[in-house]
């Protein structure tokens, strides 16, 4: 049986990245916002990173087994070592991992829609038109949505949409380019959405980044061989929006659920 150890996030130092769950074989985190997962060409002078971070914070090496852009925040799960890397690895592989987003977007989006468009792959080493399609599926569900007496656009009131997204395939970017292929582009999104949205909510709401959070994961554990539910908490800028929207009810909190236990954990 492994070791749990449960941290609650308020509980950390302030330069410490937040823990969800911890025992012998891996741990999630929740990833801040605009923070890299490791080094790479597009550092651009950053010396931060979740990979060197969290394995200062824990004393070991930490090995990522998915990804998470660099603008978007929550759970981000880490093997403490190469064999467990391999087995979890292949469970995001196989697409045995269920993974849950929270997103912001423009305008009223889909009640409940399976967005299939397939997309090309991203690698910024060679022109998209020559990377092949591959097929990409994300399962989308409107929780909520507003409507502001103000002019962003061309209309004189501007609704947003606050929207559940399911990635059933894993490629690059795909949440933001399918709901931007579908019409609902998320806010803050530099690349794939509106600018003046952007600016909006940068000036007037003072959420300057991508809102897109991904606020659930679950997946059998590779010791245990029992699944394990995990939920991550938002960003205060986000928690703050959600609550002026009317949205607080959506926000989530950081919990642990394994379906065999009668007891489970929720961290304040």
């Amino acid at each position: 049986m492994p070791m749990l150890e449960y941290q609650p996030e308020a509980a950390l130092p302030e330069a410490a990245l937040p823990i969800v769950y911890r025992d012998d074989y891996l741990v999630a985190i929740n990833k801040p916002a605009g923070m890299l997962v490791h080094r790479t060409p597009l550092a651009r002078g950053e010396t931060r990173f979740v990979v060197q971070t969290l394995r200062d914070q824990l004393g070991c090496r930490v090995y990522p087994v998915h990804r998470l852009d660099r603008p978007t925040s929550g759970l981000l799960l880490f093997a403490l070592s190469p064999e467990m890397a391999t087995r979890l690895c292949e469970e995001f592989t196989q697409q045995r991992v269920e993974k849950r987003y929270l997103a912001v977007v423009r305008g009223l989006g889909p009640e409940c829609e399976r967005l299939d468009y397939a997309l090309r792959e991203e690698d910024g080493s060679r022109p998209k038109v020559e990377m092949p399609a591959m097929d990409a599926l994300t399962e989308v569900r409107r929780l909520d949505s507003v409507e502001l007496p103000i002019q962003v656009d061309r209309y004189p009131q501007t609704r947003y949409s606050l929207m559940e997204a399911r990635p059933l395939t894993g490629r690059r970017h795909q949440i933001r380019r399918h709901l931007s292929r579908r019409g609902y582009p998320i806010v803050g999104d530099a690349k794939h959405g509106k600018g003046n949205h952007n600016r909006f909510f940068r000036e007037r709401l003072e959420c300057p980044g991508l809102l897109l959070a991904a606020v659930g994961l679950s997946f059998l554990h590779p010791v245990r061989q029992a699944r394990v539910h995990l939920s991550a908490s938002l960003s205060s800028d986000l928690t703050v929006l959600f609550e002026r929207f009317g949205w607080a009810g959506h926000v989530p909190s950081s919990t642990v659920h394994w379906e065999d236990d009668e007891v489970n954990c929720a961290l304040p």
